[in-house]
């Protein structure tokens, strides 16, 4: 009985000495644990994250919200009005709608990038963000447009205006293309009517 007893302890003892070796192996050994979120992993970099929207260079083409296999990217376009125009991109490409709304979903983005690549102004990026957990689903949909609700709708206003007045001038100019058009029939027919026959011609 005394002999298992010496056995179990050293058993014991050689387990822990074992142990004990490794750690203190350790103890010279360069540490590789970060101490997060003090200290982060450096990220490669084509690394594929959140995506980030320069909302100035975007012209509102929706080639990148196209591209997407999982519907995330959602965008509004207004058209702009010769009194009311968007502008131009940092490399000066002049754009021709106003982006009343782009939201992008995280929740649903599968990380892909092929919405970067059809892009022509370059304004929608992979980023090196990657933590951005929320408790409410609806905070990982991220709104990149500029512009207020107010000047959304004065936006809207003005096209409608513009839109109407164009109207209302192709109306005046085929009222205007009728009237002529039956001016010149008219004329045509008086001169006709006017014109001596042959017979009338040989009397």
């Amino acid at each position: 009985m005394i002999k298992n007893y010496l056995k179990n302890t050293w058993e014991g003892l050689y387990t822990i000495l074992i142990g004990m070796k490794i750690t203190w192996n350790h103890l010279f050994v360069p540490a590789v644990t970060l101490q997060y979120p003090e200290e982060r992993v450096k990220l490669p970099e084509r690394a594929r994250n959140r995506l980030f929207v320069n909302i100035n260079d975007c012209i509102g083409c929706m080639q990148c919200a196209n591209a997407c296999p999982v519907n995330c990217i959602d965008i509004e376009t207004i058209k702009g009005t010769p009194v009311d125009m968007p502008g131009e991109t940092s490399k000066g490409k002049k754009k021709a709608l106003w982006v009343t709304k782009f939201e992008i979903d995280t929740a649903k983005c599968c990380f892909c990038q092929l919405c970067v690549f059809p892009c022509p102004t370059e304004c929608i990026q992979m980023t090196d963000v990657y933590e951005y957990s929320e408790w409410d689903r609806d905070s990982l949909v991220y709104t990149y447009s500029n512009l207020t609700p107010e000047d959304i709708d004065i936006k809207q206003l003005n096209f409608d205006k513009f839109q109407a007045e164009k109207e209302a001038k192709k109306i005046v100019a085929a009222k205007a293309k009728a009237e002529a058009a039956a001016k010149k029939a008219e004329e045509e027919k008086t001169k006709s009517e006017e014109k001596p026959s042959d017979d009338e011609t040989k009397e």
